[in-house]
């Protein structure tokens, strides 16, 4: 078993490659040993900023004995082709979310991994947040009695600031738009704190950014036991805002981006403040997966549960499509006898 920081290489650098690599910079526990992306000049800007070695090739990446995992942050339908390459490779793989844009694909990158042998780790950070780790401890203590509702919201301004160019604002590159950009990252904190969903009505619009893709969307989530939740997201707000208030039978807590984190008791006529100080959720995550690449524990967030969360995604769009309720077994099973 190698000792020392995780040596990663990075492919598909973009913006959130970056914020990735910063991170990995405040935790000391990986190192970026090379980096690819087809840009020449993209990939030599990251190899200078984070001091490695620009690659010529993906292929040179993975052939490269002293790099032990690949961070991929590539466009979300070439997910397969970067994870099931690196798998074979023998690379544990750190792999952004969503983790493909079909269920088909989902499936397939996690096999591909499982049959290697190698780590295979999402990036859903959101569940790490103080704040709902907070709220997750007293669900599972028993202070919120049965659980019933939940609403959420997962909004940031766009308006002026996309690129039309770039895969991540079209609907072949990132199918639901906003929701499966951002809004997924609600649904697993939901899924997180509530439950697995059984059911979606989903609704899709486009009303203020150009574009083919949706900039707001609202789904209804029917959880396994029962409760209900209810999930907007958008590009087309003011401003950027978050929103995640859960109600139980015997407490409610409210959290929002600016008035942080209240838990109000059945009885009580007025909230209570409760302090969570801001963590490093990324940091968090990328140790994690570091630590469970050297055999310490497995990382929260793994292939099957990543393409769950996909499903969920994929019901709303169809949902909205056909203007009808759908099941996520519905999703699943069509992956299965396609």
């Amino acid at each position: 078993m190698s000792s020392g920081p995780l040596r990663v290489g990075c492919i598909g650098i973009g913006w959130w490659s970056d914020v990735l690599a910063d991170a990995i910079q405040r935790s000391g526990k990986l190192e970026i040993v090379s980096c690819y992306t087809r840009s020449e000049e993209k990939r030599n800007a990251f190899a200078a900023k984070y001091r490695c070695r620009p690659a010529e090739s993906y292929e040179a990446v993975l052939a490269d004995s002293g790099i032990e995992a690949i961070i991929n942050t590539t466009p979300n339908d070439v997910h397969l082709a970067t994870t099931r390459a690196a798998a074979a490779a023998g690379k544990h793989v750190f792999l952004d979310k969503p983790i493909a844009n079909s269920i088909t694909d989902g499936h397939a990158i996690t096999e591909a991994c499982r049959a290697a042998g190698v780590v295979l780790a999402l990036g859903y950070q959101r569940r790490r947040e103080n704040h709902f780790r907070w709220i997750r401890r007293q669900i599972d203590a028993g202070l919120f009695g049965k659980l019933v509702n939940a609403e959420a919201n997962i909004s940031r301004d766009r308006l002026g600031k996309i690129d039309l160019s770039s895969w991540r604002y079209q609907a072949a590159g990132m199918p639901g738009g906003v929701m499966l950009q951002i809004g997924i990252h609600y649904v697993d904190v939901l899924e997180y704190l509530i439950g697995p969903v059984h059911a979606v009505r989903g609704h899709l619009a486009q009303l203020v950014l150009p574009g083919d893709n949706p900039d707001v969307a609202s789904l209804i989530l029917e959880h396994k036991n029962g409760a209900l939740s209810t999930l907007n997201a958008s590009y087309a707000s003011a401003s950027e805002y978050y929103l995640m208030n859960i109600y139980g039978k015997d407490a409610t807590a409210y959290y929002d981006l600016h008035n942080g984190l209240r838990i109000l008791k059945r009885g009580e006529n007025a909230p209570t403040a409760v302090a969570c100080a801001n963590n490093d959720t990324l940091v968090e995550e990328l140790e994690e997966f570091a630590a469970a690449v050297r055999g310490q524990g497995q990382h929260e967030v793994g292939g099957e549960y990543a393409t769950l969360s996909l499903a969920v995604i994929r019901a709303g769009i169809l949902s909205a499509r056909e203007g009808r309720r759908v099941e996520v077994a519905e999703m699943l099973d069509a992956d299965r006898n396609s």
